[in-house]
């Protein structure tokens, strides 16, 4: 009876120690973020990381039976950190591109957005009206890339880059710039309390976001498969319709299932 008792206590105590292996050894997705891309990833009140993708990692780390490590990156400095493996997922509204392509992986794409131009209310309100003007752009951004590639054709007298919504949003206010060329959604969601601010004019890029990830990580895969789970669920469009307050397009990619991106 006894030594039956001494066996059952010594194999408690080795289940329970495999439990706490089993916890200490729970894997930890670092994930970088350019904070303050409202609504993708920014701060709140309370100073936690809230947003779209914040809460779109945590459903798939979830999945996955893992833990999230938010790191702030600068948008641009997003690249190199996946790339040499200090973090493991970049999230910010990044838009998938054959360039990209060469050098990243990324999962099917989860939303679908263009470019369009912000302004002062009482300023241009077209991009005809930013002939000989300063616009302002997010380093490394499909904003700067479609701001250099169209400068000659608008006119532009010169382009400043920001690291972030919030400096650029500052000058823009302050005069030191005309315009601002970046993603619609977030801008949308920005100025929609601010009078003084407007978007004014949609530029059409055809663009969808996703998470990236180191070229052919195999945690994109599986990220991925969860992303098909997420979306046949209904969990991605229930984001959407809080962070946008509004139920995503039937047609669009936060609700269709889609293969991962390629090179064509």
């Amino acid at each position: 009876m006894h030594g039956k008792r001494m066996r059952r206590t010594a194999m408690a105590l080795v289940l329970l120690a495999g439990s706490a292996l089993a916890a200490s050894a729970q894997e930890t997705l670092t994930v970088g973020a350019n904070i303050g891309n409202v609504p993708w990833e920014f701060q709140d009140d309370a100073g936690q990381f809230v947003g779209f993708e914040i809460d779109l990692v945590a459903a798939v780390a979830d999945r996955m039976g893992a833990e999230v490590e938010t790191v702030n990156i600068p948008f641009n400095g997003l690249f190199s950190a996946v790339q040499s493996g200090r973090i493991d997922i970049a999230t910010s509204s990044i838009t998938i591109t054959d360039e990209r392509l060469e050098s990243v992986t990324f999962a099917q794409p989860y939303y679908d957005s263009d470019q369009s131009l912000t302004a002062l209310a009482e300023g241009p309100k077209s991009l005809a009206e930013m002939k000989d003007k300063v616009v302002g752009v997010d380093t490394g951004s499909t904003g700067d890339m479609w701001a250099t590639e169209n400068q000659a054709e608008y006119g532009f007298a010169d382009i400043r880059r920001y690291e972030g919504l919030a400096p650029a949003m500052l000058d823009l206010q302050a005069g030191r710039i005309d315009g601002y060329v970046s993603d619609i959604p977030a801008l949308q969601y920005y100025v929609k309390d601010k009078p003084q601010l407007a978007v004014v004019e949609r530029i059409p890029t055809g663009e969808k976001y996703s998470m990236m990830f180191a070229k052919d990580a195999e945690l994109a895969t599986e990220v991925n498969t969860i992303l098909d789970a997420l979306k046949t669920e209904g969990v991605v469009a229930e984001l959407h319709e809080k962070w946008f307050g509004v139920a995503p397009d039937a047609e669009s990619s936060t609700v269709t299932v889609l293969p991962m991106p390629t090179l064509n």
